[in-house]
């Protein structure tokens, strides 16, 4: 990773066998965006990673992890995952329970295609970063209970 991290960017991950969503959240303003989707073809897709955290330069990482009593395969790759983004990046790695995101993420965007707000179908990728979005939101409220207003985890 080239130049400064900034320490009021997170970078938050829905990760899944197929698609890992990515969405950024600004510490500051305390607001998150849905960036993009990656495929998961055999292995995890590094060089998209690698891109993804250089452009963003985050302070922060945050994953979503399933209940692992529902998805226990998910569950133990998704912390497999955290490791290998701490190893890889040398970033403070946060979990967050991600159980119903999806399904959030799902509803959220079919009712922005209901409104007018979206104008193409929603598919499974824009549900993924969108899930990462909320994963997101979700670990900044989380700080902001716990009196954080940095939101650092180590």
């Amino acid at each position: 990773m080239t130049g400064d991290r900034s320490p009021d960017i997170l970078l938050a991950f829905d990760f899944g066998f197929r698609r890992i969503g990515i969405a950024s959240a600004n510490l500051r303003t305390r607001t998150a965006s849905p960036l993009t989707t990656l495929t998961v073809s055999g292995k995890l897709p590094w060089a998209d990673l690698d891109r993804a955290i250089d452009d963003w330069r985050p302070g922060q990482l945050v994953v979503g992890l399933p209940n692992a009593d529902l998805a226990r395969e998910v569950a133990e790759r998704a912390e497999e995952f955290m490791t290998a983004l701490r190893q890889r990046y040398d970033l403070p790695v946060a979990a967050v329970d991600e159980s119903l995101t999806s399904r959030a993420a799902r509803a959220e965007l079919k009712e922005a295609r209901r409104s007018g707000l979206l104008q193409t179908r929603v598919r499974k990728g824009k549900v993924d970063s969108q899930a990462a979005c909320l994963i997101a939101e979700q670990w900044m409220r989380g700080c902001e209970r716990s009196g954080d207003s940095h939101g650092r985890t180590r």
